[in-house]
């Protein structure tokens, strides 16, 4: 499905459902509402985007971003490398939920590499029908983003700030400002419709993303290797590796504790794991800094990205 909001384009405005198409029963109701129940084209109806800027919209998902998986990250991204390619198009906007929004960030910049349009996310904390809703001025924004002329490789736009995709992740449960960059901070700012940028966006290399995405797009969706994420914590005993293991898991990411420490029980079933041929790599549970490798090594690391971004991370490199 695809309609037209004015005569001619050079920006595409892709939806995916989430908060950001919500309906509640009440406008005062910011949690106990529907996602996904909004079109595109109705998300951007009557929004006074940045002047000179035409759009078109193509519905690719309906869905609450908990819900996202690989079919739809495999259909997205097709239609993402398909705008790109067309010459009038500047770049490519992507509304989505924010449960997910990091993964799939993560993932279309490490399959589209150093693309020098701008692929922008962007998404909301109340639903459409709130008394206050963040979804248009997000939308704005992200437009104005993708628009600006310094601006390349693949964002993320909440609440004013314009977040990298490898260092972005959701920080809160229900404030508008919901995500943050942790140490890196955001990339740029946003004033009355105006970038403020702070640095440039820092993209992985054309080179193997083009790999990755012939991979991505060749391989059924069902076949994308297996990669779980599990925690270390107290009372750990493994029994959960074992499990993993016996029913055909490929890879482990697992969400280390502080910096990178593992439960005992939980490293020797790892390395029983690690025997039978599956991938183990690790990450920290906590929120901000990275895993710093001691010399004592340990499982490798996937440098500055989360649990769930290292599984993206992990699952691309056993499909490469």
């Amino acid at each position: 499905m695809q309609a037209n909001i004015t005569t001619s384009s050079h920006l595409v405005v892709l939806g995916t459902g989430g908060t950001i198409a919500g309906e509640s029963g009440r406008p005062d109701d910011n949690i106990g509402y529907r996602a996904a129940q909004r079109g595109v084209a109705d998300l951007l109806a009557g929004l006074p985007l940045t002047q000179g800027v035409t759009v078109s919209c193509e519905q690719v998902a309906q869905l609450d971003s908990k819900d996202m998986d690989h079919p739809t990250w495999q259909v997205l991204l097709q239609r993402v490398r398909h705008w790109l390619s067309e010459p009038s198009v500047q770049g490519v906007v992507i509304t989505h939920g924010t449960d997910t929004l990091e993964e799939t960030a993560y993932f279309l910049s490490a399959t589209l590499g150093d693309c020098a349009k701008p692929v922008v996310l962007t998404c909301s904390m109340r639903p459409a029908t709130a008394l206050a809703p963040d979804g248009p001025q997000n939308l704005v924004d992200a437009v104005a983003v993708a628009s600006d002329p310094q601006a390349s490789g693949v964002l993320v736009v909440c609440a004013g700030l314009v977040h990298e995709a490898k260092a972005v992740q959701k920080v809160h449960t229900y404030q508008p400002d919901a995500f943050s960059s942790g140490d890196a901070g955001p990339c740029a700012r946003l004033y009355e419709g105006q970038v403020a940028w702070l640095r440039t966006n820092a993209m992985p290399s054309s080179a193997a993303a083009e790999s990755l995405a012939a991979a991505c797009l060749a391989w059924p969706s069902v076949d994308w290797p297996w990669v779980s994420v599990l925690y270390s914590h107290a009372g750990v005993q493994g029994r959960e590796v074992d499990a993993l293991v016996a029913q055909g898991v490929r890879g482990l990411v697992i969400g280390a504790t502080g910096n990178g420490t593992l439960n005992k029980a939980l490293d020797q079933a790892l390395h029983r794991a690690a025997a039978a041929g599956v991938a183990v790599v690790r990450s920290s549970r906590c929120a901000f800094g990275p895993v710093l490798v001691t010399e004592a090594g340990g499982w490798p690391v996937m440098p500055g990205l989360n649990p769930v971004k290292a599984r993206v991370a992990l699952m691309l490199q056993l499909m490469a």
